[in-house]
């Protein structure tokens, strides 16, 4: 039976046209990008063509872009740099971060004495955009702002240029985690008061194991890695050459296709939302699902029983790939830092659905019949 993956938020599948354009990277043109003869020449124009076009993208400059491992990589450069670069001496944050940006300001404030702040969550998953202004008007330290863009297990987003505008007139610097945002919503960086953000090549059908950093012109911040001069002295060692050429190339594929690709997501979720109200008693839905939110994730809530504890064991035996919450800790059984912040109790267990352009209505279907053979 034909497996059904419900889990993009997580990863997605590499876009053949994608393997197309990194292929030759990975066999004929295997130079090094820092070799002078022609090997490394070539390699060297394949980075900064990927770079012109990740910044074209983005509506940034080549400049601002520089390539990581991932959006993990590129959150700790930002925090450590915030820190010991910028005299940062208060972050703020908050409680339903992912763990790549949760864990690092934690071991930073533990490890340099710092003021920690998080910013209160609504009931909706929303910030309280009044409490981080309260927070920010009240520090009296340099101040750094890391909130995600859109949250990886219930889709909630800020109104970036809003939360930019609030730190601009507080005078602090303001990262965002744009993980689940880049490759998914168009960007025209030069417009928003962002210092910097974060993007992962697999969540839009590029490759695992790249990722950008977007630094604003006007910050100056030393590596995180020593020991090299590649990207322009900002992260040191061999580039991961066919990742980028995949990474350029997947962002490319979904700024083209971006209105249609969306607007077939978008009736995936609202199809599944509409099938589950309809046929299964008691359903709730976290987050802020047909507001500001993700458009290919859904978070639904089913209510505590002994047929629902093992749901994602059994949609897995059904052929189902779904996730329980954050995928990044998968192999961990503690309950998801974000659906408690919401202070949801223990009795419901939770489902993160996330889709991508290559699911259908059927495959919703065939979820649909599996959950109810399941739970009745």
């Amino acid at each position: 039976m034909q497996r059904i993956y419900f889990d993009n938020a997580a990863t997605t599948p590499l876009a053949p046209e994608v393997l197309e354009a990194m292929m030759p990277y990975l066999t004929e043109k295997f130079g090094n990008p820092s070799s002078i003869y022609s090997y490394g020449r070539e390699t060297r124009l394949a980075i900064e063509q990927a770079r012109k076009s990740v910044a074209r993208n983005l509506g940034a400059k080549p400049a601002e872009i520089f390539f990581t491992s991932g959006g993990t990589e590129s959150s700790n450069t930002v925090l450590n740099a915030a820190i010991n670069d910028l005299g940062c001496k208060h972050i703020i944050s908050s409680p339903i971060e992912h763990h790549a940006t949760l864990h690092t300001v934690t071991h930073l404030s533990k490890l340099y004495n710092l003021k920690l702040s998080f910013v209160q969550i609504l009931p909706n998953g929303h910030i309280d955009m009044d409490h981080l202004a309260t927070l920010l008007a009240g520090s009296t330290e340099k101040t750094i702002v890391t909130i995600m863009h859109a949250n990886n297990e219930i889709g909630t987003m800020i109104d970036i240029a809003a939360v930019g505008q609030l730190c601009k007139q507080y005078h602090a610097y303001f990262h965002s985690d744009t993980v689940q945002t880049v490759g998914h919503f168009p960007f025209e960086l030069s417009q928003v008061p962002v210092d910097f953000i974060t993007g992962a090549g697999h969540k839009f059908h590029g490759p695992k194991g790249v990722g950008i950093l977007y630094i604003n012109e006007n910050v100056k911040i030393s590596p995180l890695v020593h020991g090299g001069s590649q990207e322009r002295n900002m992260r040191a060692g061999t580039e991961n050459l066919y990742g980028i050429v995949g990474f350029a190339k997947a962002l490319e594929l979904a700024t083209e296709k971006y209105e249609e690709d969306r607007a077939h997501i978008q009736s995936l979720k609202q199809y599944l939302h509409d099938q589950l109200v309809e046929k299964i008693p008691h359903v709730s839905f976290n987050g802020d699902p047909f507001g500001r939110s993700l458009y290919n994730l859904l978070s639904v809530n089913f209510p505590k029983n002994e047929k629902t504890e093992m749901i994602l064991f059994n949609l897995d035996m059904h052929h189902v790939c779904a996730s329980g919450g954050s995928a990044c800790s998968s192999g961990a059984q503690q309950g998801s830092h974000v659906i408690n912040a919401l202070n949801k109790g223990s009795e419901i267990v939770t489902v993160r659905f996330s889709f991508s352009k290559q699911n259908t209505i059927a495959e919703i279907d065939q979820v649909i019949t599996a959950l109810l053979t399941m739970l009745h």
